[in-house]
């Protein structure tokens, strides 16, 4: 595996010798890049459609692009003939469009055949086995179950509220629940349940009536769901044992980061950490694994480098690289393997591999590498914030070092001042880099700014980088000899140092700067100037910061909704001086009310909506002046309040003359529940205009799944 050399040998050395972070702004504009961009945005095409009408369509639309690339290398010009380069990028960007949109079509199809389950509001006994238990956002106890599949189906998931009682992950588990198929997004381009538990295979979610018992009979499975179950054991046992050599604060915490398991972590603490711009911290992503398998590398690099006989005749890197990577395998297993943990395992093995093959570690082409590696196996995750928010810190890291390779001065002597100095410089041009790359698709999703960040990250991650992740891996190397304990310490000491920097910076006035949402097109175009800007070169990257100049504008200039629409009929709108929002029920949909009010960039509770009422339903005058919504209860006066209102929500289902006979828009109790919540805009060219959560024809698989319903 590592050759014997005679003498030393140019070839074996070239992966480390020259700088890491040595390429040519050139491969950005290489063939592999624009395919990977392709192909990226070809799954963005197929999964950004509302509906799949007309998607062949597009993409044959788009595919004029190439079209144009190989025309123009194909016909003569006056002089000269085109270089065929701009044909192979042209065929490049033709060829990643098709594999984005056929790959994503065969993973949305692979996936058709599972179906939701609901049991109509009625406890049903279930027997599967125990995958994990999470902790869900109000901080109470979630169970992840994996059941059986009946007959040669495939098996499923339920997740559900409730006590897990004696069963641990990985034991077979009976439950007693309640079931619902999971829903979709609560508002437009909220959240989508339902789009996620799709390619997980969740069928249902719910809550359980009496503590979880375990199973007596056994649970079918192959080898591979018995490795599955053997994992969730150990993730379970080396959580248990971490927390137990330290207080449930730290303990917790050191047990997400080495395991994934984040059942004991407090909820106050997982705030701060967000609030104060520390969030990636506790998901195990590429942070965790750089920590990981870079530090084994340049580790192991250094002490076989420390050997002089043996560093003559062999490579160290090759070595270092193997290690590192077989370490990586291991880390991505123990965490559970989440799709964050995925991308992060596959850009770190394709960083790897570059070292082994005797390339540059860190260029455009492992990138690309890496990205189409991502989106080939999983071509849903390009709208995920994870995916976007990783690629995009690492393309900004990337082109900020080739500039500061290409303009550092002559190296200086080492002296330890230097070394401070070059360390805590670093550190801070790291976290701000990829703070600014990140934080445009961070407002975008989750409608909130940290505002201070950086100085969190200035702060913490020092004492994260250099003390808490080493001393967990060592923890985790000397565990099976049973001498974890001191290692566990030295964690829990410095887990105790980040979490009180992340509450004191939380603590700060102004520390998390709500923002308002943007429709999804803003997105599209910040993403294709950020692309411009960092990739491109000369005119390009003018473009592209034109483009994101362009977004930010039509973010700021956007039309929010004048008002929501929630399935079960609440609606949210302005109180009647304009300045802040008010709800016609604050008892039902408290949550979809506040999704809503929190994409408006609003956290105040809301007020009461002022609204007078009679036996027959509400009547609310809402801006512009004049504009009158009916929220009706009783259909017996339909004639009058068709010509009085503008808008009418009805509570039950009306026939279809009856709607085509009033002159208002109405939205009744069947279009609410077939199509979920609506956005209204009441001052556009139309009178009002409606935008649903989900469309009226022609859906995707994910938001039309069969439903099993399930009685005792």
């Amino acid at each position: 595996m590592f050759p014997t050399l005679s003498r030393p040998s140019p070839i074996a050395t070239d992966g480390l010798t020259k700088p890491l972070l040595k390429f040519r702004v050139a491969e950005a504009e290489s063939p592999a890049v624009v395919l990977a961009m392709a192909v990226m945005a070809g799954c963005a095409l197929y999964f950004g459609k509302p509906d799949e009408v007309g998607l062949m369509s597009a993409l044959a639309g788009l595919s004029i692009v190439p079209a144009a690339f190989i025309a123009l290398a194909l016909i003569p010009s006056l002089r000269h003939r085109l270089p065929g380069r701009l044909g192979l990028i042209g065929l490049c960007i033709l060829a990643g469009l098709l594999a984005g949109v056929i790959r994503s079509e065969m993973r949305v199809r692979a996936f058709q055949d599972s179906p939701v389950i609901d049991t109509s509001d009625r406890a049903v006994e279930m027997t599967g086995w125990l995958e994990a238990i999470e902790r869900s956002g109000s901080g109470r106890r979630r169970l992840m179950i994996q059941l059986p599949g009946e007959g040669d189906g495939p098996a499923y998931r339920i997740r559900v509220l409730g006590d897990p009682g004696d069963v641990r992950p990985g034991d077979p588990v009976r439950v007693r629940v309640v079931l619902q198929p999971p829903r979709e997004a609560v508002m437009p381009g909220g959240y989508d349940l339902a789009f996620q538990a799709y390619f997980r295979r969740l069928a249902a979610t719910g809550y359980v009536v009496e503590p979880a018992s375990l199973a007596a009979e056994s649970l079918p499975s192959g080898w591979r769901d018995g490795a599955h179950r053997s994992l969730a054991r150990l993730r379970h046992h080396l959580a248990s044992r971490i927390r137990s050599h330290l207080p449930e604060r730290s303990g917790s915490m050191a047990a997400a980061l080495l395991t994934g398991d984040r059942s004991g972590m407090n909820g106050a603490d997982m705030e701060a950490l967000r609030t104060a711009g520390l969030g990636h911290l506790l998901a195990i992503s590429g942070l965790h694994m750089a920590l990981l398998a870079g530090g084994l590398f340049f580790g192991v690099r250094a002490v076989l480098a420390g050997l002089p006989s043996w560093a003559r005749r062999h490579d160290p890197a090759r070595p270092a690289a193997w290690i590192a990577l077989i370490a990586a395998v291991l880390y991505l297993l123990l965490s559970g393997g989440a799709i964050p943990t995925q991308r992060a395992f596959i850009m770190t093995a394709a960083m790897l591999g570059a070292v082994l093959a005797r390339r540059r570690a860190l260029s455009f082409h492992t990138l690309a590498l890496a990205v189409i590696l991502v989106l080939m196996l999983t071509p849903e995750a390009v709208i995920a914030p994870g995916f976007q928010m990783s690629f995009a810190a690492v393309i900004a890291l990337m082109v900020v070092a080739q500039a500061w390779q290409a303009h550092r001065p002559p190296p200086a002597p080492m002296d330890r001042r230097s070394g401070v100095r070059d360390f805590f410089g670093g550190m801070a041009t790291t976290s701000l880099v990829a703070g600014l790359a990140t934080g445009g698709y961070a407002a975008f999703h989750f409608h909130r700014m940290a505002s201070f960040g950086l100085a969190g990250n200035l702060l913490v991650m020092p004492i994260f980088s250099l003390l808490v992740m080493p001393a967990g891996i060592l923890a985790l190397v000397l565990m099976p000899l049973g001498l974890e304990a001191l290692p566990l310490w030295v964690m829990g000491w410095g887990l105790d140092r980040v979490l009180d920097l992340a509450h004191w910076v939380a603590s700060w006035p102004g520390a998390l700067q709500p923002l308002r949402g943007a429709p999804g097109w803003v997105l599209v175009l910040y993403t294709a100037g950020f692309l411009g800007l960092l990739v491109g070169r000369d005119a390009w990257r003018w473009a592209g910061g034109g483009l994101i100049l362009a977004a930010g504008l039509a973010w700021a200039s956007h039309t929010p909704p004048d008002l929501f629409v929630t399935r079960t009929g609440v609606v949210v709108a302005h109180s009647p001086d304009g300045a802040d929002w008010a709800v016609s029920d604050r008892r039902r949909d408290r949550f979809a009310t506040r999704v809503f009010l929190e994409s408006q960039g609003v956290t105040d509770r809301p007020e009461r909506l002022d609204q007078a009422c009679d036996d027959w339903g509400c009547r609310v005058s809402l801006a512009p002046e004049g504009f009158t919504l009916i929220r009706l209860h009783n259909g017996e006066d339909w004639q009058t309040d068709c010509a009085r209102a503008d808008l009418i929500l009805a509570d039950q289902t009306l026939p279809a003359h009856s709607l085509r006979q009033c002159a208002a828009r109405v939205l009744d109790r069947a279009v609410l529940e077939a199509r979920g919540g609506a956005l209204i805009w009441l001052r556009d060219e139309d009178p009002v205009r409606i935008r649903h959560v989900l469309p009226d024809v022609a859906r995707h698989p994910w938001q039309d799944r069969p439903v099993r319903y399930l009685r005792d």
